[in-house]
C-alpha cells in the first residue's frame, strides 16, 4: 500500500477506539459474550456501527482486544505467587466473557488462531517466564500446561472454585514439582 491510499478516509479517532474498548468491557461484564453485540457496543460507546467496524471485522475481534488491554491491566505481577493470585482472582468477573470467547474459538479457526496468539500465548509466555527465574529446576512448559488447563476447566466448569486459594494451592503443586 503507498501512501497516499494509507491516508485516505477519515482518520481514526483514538478516543471513538477507547470509547468502543470500554463499552466491549463493560458490555461483557454485565452480559457475557452470548449477548454482545456490534450494535450495543457501537450504542454504548456512543459511535456508530461503522466505526467500530472500521477497526474490528467482528465482534469476536473487538472483544479479543478489549480482554487483551484489561488483562493488561490487573494481571501485571513480576513474582510467580502474585501472578498465580492475580489471574485466579480476577478470573471470576471475566467468566462469562472468557467461555464465550473460548467457546467461538472452536467455531472459527482463523479467531481460534488470532486468540491463541494474542491473548492465550501472551499469558503463557509472561508465566513461562515466571516459572523459569524462579524455579528453574521445573520445565516451564509443564509448568504452563498446569496452571492454565485448571484454569481453564475451572472457567469452562466450576468457576466459583476460581479464587486466592485456588492459586495459592498451584502455587505449593509447583513448588513441589521442582524436585
Amino acid at each position: 500500500m503507498d501512501e497516499a491510499s494509507a491516508k485516505r478516509g477519515r482518520p481514526r479517532d483514538e478516543r471513538a477506539r477507547q470509547a468502543i474498548l470500554r463499552a466491549t468491557r463493560d458490555l461483557l461484564l454485565a452480559d457475557g459474550y452470548g449477548a454482545l453485540t456490534v450494535e450495543g457496543i457501537a450504542r454504548r460507546a456512543g459511535v456508530g456501527r461503522q466505526t467500530v467496524y472500521r477497526w474490528w471485522p467482528t465482534k469476536a475481534d473487538v472483544a479479543l482486544e478489549a480482554m487483551n488491554a484489561q488483562a493488561e491491566l490487573e494481571i501485571a505481577a513480576t513474582e510467580l505467587a502474585g501472578f498465580l493470585r492475580e489471574t485466579f482472582t480476577v478470573a471470576p468477573r471475566y467468566v462469562p466473557a472468557l467461555s464465550g470467547l473460548m467457546a467461538y474459538a472452536q467455531l472459527d479457526p482463523a479467531f481460534a488462531a488470532r486468540f491463541q496468539a494474542e491473548f492465550l500465548d501472551r499469558r503463557r509466555a509472561a508465566l513461562i517466564a515466571l516459572v523459569g527465574a524462579e524455579l528453574p529446576a521445573l520445565d516451564p512448559e509443564y509448568a504452563a500446561d498446569l496452571v492454565f488447563g485448571t484454569l481453564w476447566y475451572l472457567v469452562l466448569t466450576r468457576p466459583e472454585r476460581l479464587d486466592a486459594e485456588c492459586a495459592d494451592r498451584l502455587y505449593e503443586t509447583l513448588h513441589a514439582l521442582r524436585c
